[in-house]
């Protein structure tokens, strides 16, 4: 493109030369040059229809963040009082429990030492009551605070209850293990523990156990559980059963006529062992019973007592 300046000012005329190049640039420009005018333009527009011509629409957003705000609030504080009340009815079922443990361990006669100082009816901590004055509802820290201890309680009364549930299955396994179940039916104290005249020698001598009166063939069952440790014939007692129960103590079933366990097999309370007889130094079909700790002849009636009390309490 050519182009000729004239003017009166001038002596000669002036020509400028445009190529494509320069109209190329002349049209990037005034491009650019729109595009600025109108983000220019866009940006002041809005501030002020933000800031001085639409003032509504900030108070607006105000209104609907506060409303958002106190929705979220409220929402928190009705699960915070739902937490607490669920809260309160489990620190109830605890004293329920507590109260539960507490007449558990009446009952049993169980009591760990240890534990005599700690146990609920003791401290008192779970004893409470009195009229509504000022409530107030639980924050996030005190409802926390609440469920860790909470929490340590229920630690604690797990603790004493398996400490009460192992002294009582201690205790059963204790009493299991006593002699306290009748060997036979039959008469008791056919002759007694202690000193008596001898039927064969007509002398004063020492009777260690009582006799049952029973007929030949009475079934004889031990009277507590525990391992076998003699079944064989004595030239006194005859055939003999003996059981050892634990923490040295023994039962010896003598003048038996028949023998059905042997050393070694472990038998459990009332379970038939022998039948009864009259071998051994004997006068007739009876059962002799003994009862030893370390060996030591003991008394049968002091356990046996307990025996004939259940005997008499189911025929009633």
């Amino acid at each position: 493109m050519h182009i000729i300046l004239v003017s009166d000012r001038l002596a000669t005329a002036k020509s400028i030369n445009l190529g494509w190049r320069h109209l190329f640039m002349g049209i990037a420009g005034f491009v650019c040059l729109v595009i600025g005018t109108s983000t220019l333009f866009s940006y002041v527009t809005v501030r002020h229809a933000a800031e001085i011509r639409m003032p509504f629409l900030q108070d607006m957003l105000r209104a609907l963040t506060a409303a958002e705000t106190e929705r979220s609030k409220e929402f928190v504080r009705e699960n915070l009082n739902a937490m607490a009340v669920k809260l309160g009815q489990m620190q109830a079922q605890m004293t329920h429990l507590d109260s539960l443990g507490e007449r558990l361990m009446n009952m049993s006669g169980v009591m760990p030492a240890e534990l005599r100082t700690t146990s609920p009816s003791n401290t008192g901590k779970d004893r409470r009551g009195g009229p509504l004055v000022n409530p107030s509802p639980l924050s996030s820290t005190e409802l926390q605070d609440a469920l860790e201890e909470l929490s340590r309680q229920i630690e604690t009364r797990g603790d004493l209850l398996s400490l009460i549930e192992a002294q009582m299955l201690d205790e059963r396994v204790r009493k299991s293990m006593l002699p306290t179940t009748l060997p036979v039916t039959g008469l008791w104290n056919a002759s007694s523990f202690g000193w008596r005249i001898d039927p064969f020698t007509g002398e004063r001598a020492m009777h260690e156990g009582v006799d049952f009166a029973a007929d030949p063939g009475t079934p004889v069952v031990a009277a507590a559980g525990g391992v076998v440790i003699t079944a064989e014939r004595h030239p006194e007692y005859g055939n003999m059963v003996e059981i050892d129960h634990g923490n040295d103590l023994t039962t010896r079933y003598a003048h038996v006529s028949k023998i059905f366990v042997k050393p070694g097999t472990l038998v459990r309370r009332g379970q038939e062992i022998a039948e009864s007889g009259s071998t051994g130094r004997s006068t007739g079909p009876h059962l002799h019973f003994e009862v030893r700790l370390r060996g030591v002849a003991q008394n049968p009636n002091r356990f046996l007592q307990t025996a004939k009390a259940n005997v008499t309490l189911v025929r009633r």
